[in-house]
């Protein structure tokens, strides 16, 4: 396999772009290939068989293109589907979960919010995680439904969202929490109006930095850093009209934008 090749990303939507752009940021000499499932977004109200047959698709054609690598910015993606990837495909998978840990280890308060999708909040994986780092920790896991739907309909900033986020954040506001776990890829696109609504106390955390860190802890382990000199260059496909995922990377250079049909 050579290192020129692109590490691939799918994700149920545009969401994912604000993972991919912490990997391009701190690997720019990486070339990617970027899948945007907006078509089938949000994967977080589909039952687990039907996620991972969506995982495989997108996986064989990130396959088909060469991809050295795939990483899964999609939280439900990841907790219901990447074992089932792994077990299967003889490649490396970087996934992501909702950052529990270090919201546990560093609360003060003893209470924690969790804005996920339901596909998440039911998942084995994510139970699992949350076991392990909350015993000592009480958590309020909300769903955040209706909040893909808009991000995807090139709304993140309107007052749409601001008044469906009053609504959804109301339980946070009343119960004392003082960090705010996003658990989808999607929800750093209003990272910045969550803070505006919450009270200054509370910090809001995500797993983009985390999943940049381990991609490039993968590819070194297995040789597979690019060495060119060049800036790495970039193709992003989207199943629907591709104007939002075209919007959210207008600032990365040496990428293209294009329909596709998957």
């Amino acid at each position: 396999m050579s290192n020129k090749q692109p590490i691939g990303f799918f994700d149920s939507g545009v969401g994912g772009t604000s993972v991919w752009k912490e990997v391009v940021q701190l690997l720019p000499h990486e070339n990617t290939i970027y899948l945007a499932d907006s078509i089938h977004a949000p994967y977080g109200r589909k039952p687990k068989d039907k996620i991972t047959q969506l995982c495989i698709k997108n996986t064989e054609y990130l396959l088909s293109r060469g991809c050295k690598l795939i990483a899964i910015p999609c939280n439900t993606a990841t907790t219901n589907s990447i074992a089932y990837l792994r077990n299967h495909y003889d490649v490396p998978f970087i996934g992501i979960e909702p950052a529990i840990k270090p919201a546990a280890l560093n609360s003060t308060t003893g209470k924690i919010g969790i804005l996920a999708t339901q596909g998440t909040l039911t998942s084995e994986l994510f139970n699992r995680t949350q076991r392990a780092f909350t015993k000592d920790v009480n958590t309020i896991e909300i769903v955040g439904t209706g909040i893909v739907e808009l991000i995807e309909s090139g709304k993140k900033d309107s007052e749409e969202m601001r008044e469906l986020l009053i609504e959804i954040t109301e339980p946070f506001m009343i119960s004392g929490i003082d960090y705010l776990v996003l658990g989808c890829s999607h929800y750093p696109y209003i990272k910045d109006m969550l803070q505006d609504l919450m009270p200054s106390r509370v910090r809001i955390i995500d797993s983009g930095a985390a999943v940049a860190r381990q991609t490039f802890h993968v590819l070194k382990e297995f040789n597979l850093l690019n060495q060119q000199e060049q800036m790495g260059s970039h193709e992003l496909f989207s199943n629907q009209d591709p104007k939002v995922l075209e919007e959210l990377t207008s600032k990365v250079e040496n990428r293209k934008v294009s329909f596709l049909d998957f």
